[in-house]
């Protein structure tokens, strides 16, 4: 079966699928520095994905929930439903690695300067490696986020470490994104991945958009292609509900 019909069969039968790591600022792998407002929430059902011609890995769906604790400090965590596919092989579904996170912005935006911030995230083996809808171990990732707006333009990005077993990595990406007409958000990133052990890089290319379609309800989307490693392409698709 070729990979676009393949990923017909994924769309039918969970929208869209993911891929086991998860850093990422919806709809982006890129994330960004600025946490959600103190005592705001922000909810997400969500799909993401990420495939190559004989196999594909993801979400279908997977819920994030991001809470503003306190000035400066997001709390973060995502629930999947897994899904994976491999040549040859029925589809694979049930739970998958669950991420917990905090992001903290230690510097304001100014005029004059960016707003910078971390996002440490720890995503715990609570799906079942053997099935492949999980690592199989813990993974911890550190980075540093910057961000800058000019007018209706936003740039942000940064990077860090991707710690696990046997698959440490350095990992950065770096965003541009434009308002239009007061609704939409229209950006693109690249997302590198370095694999510590001389394995091949990889980079990411995503084009996405963010829909507000009132001051709660939101669609975000993004799809591109992946160049190097396993190469393939990714997509994401989500509801978001702010309150």
């Amino acid at each position: 079966m070729t990979m676009v019909r393949r990923a017909a069969v994924l769309l039918t039968l969970a929208a869209i699928v993911a891929e086991g790591r998860a850093w990422a600022g919806p709809p982006f792998l890129t994330d960004d520095p600025e946490p959600v407002e103190v005592g705001h929430w922000e909810f997400y059902i969500a799909s993401q994905w990420s495939g190559t011609r004989h196999a594909a890995q993801g979400t279908a769906p997977h819920f994030e929930i991001n809470y503003g604790a306190v000035p400066g400090l997001q709390l973060h965590a995502i629930f999947p439903a897994a899904l994976s596919w491999q040549s040859g092989e029925a589809v694979r579904f049930g739970p998958g690695d669950i991420e917990l996170g905090a992001k903290f912005r230690f510097v304001e935006e100014t005029d004059a300067r960016p707003q910078i911030g971390t996002f440490p995230l720890v995503v715990l083996p609570t799906g079942s490696a053997r099935r492949g809808l999980g690592a199989g171990t813990t993974q911890v990732v550190l980075p540093i986020w910057i961000q800058k707006g000019i007018g209706r333009w936003t740039t942000y990005g940064g990077g860090g470490v991707h710690l696990a077993r046997g698959d440490n990595a350095w990992v950065g990406g770096w965003l541009l994104q434009r308002e239009l007409l007061g609704k939409l958000t229209l950006g693109t990133e690249a997302f590198l991945m370095i694999p510590m052990n001389g394995a091949s890089a990889e980079i990411r290319v995503n084009v996405g958009l963010v829909i507000d379609a009132s001051a709660r309800h939101h669609v975000l989307v993004s799809a591109g292609p992946a160049f190097g490693g396993d190469a393939g392409a990714q997509a994401y698709l989500a509801y978001q509900l702010t309150i």
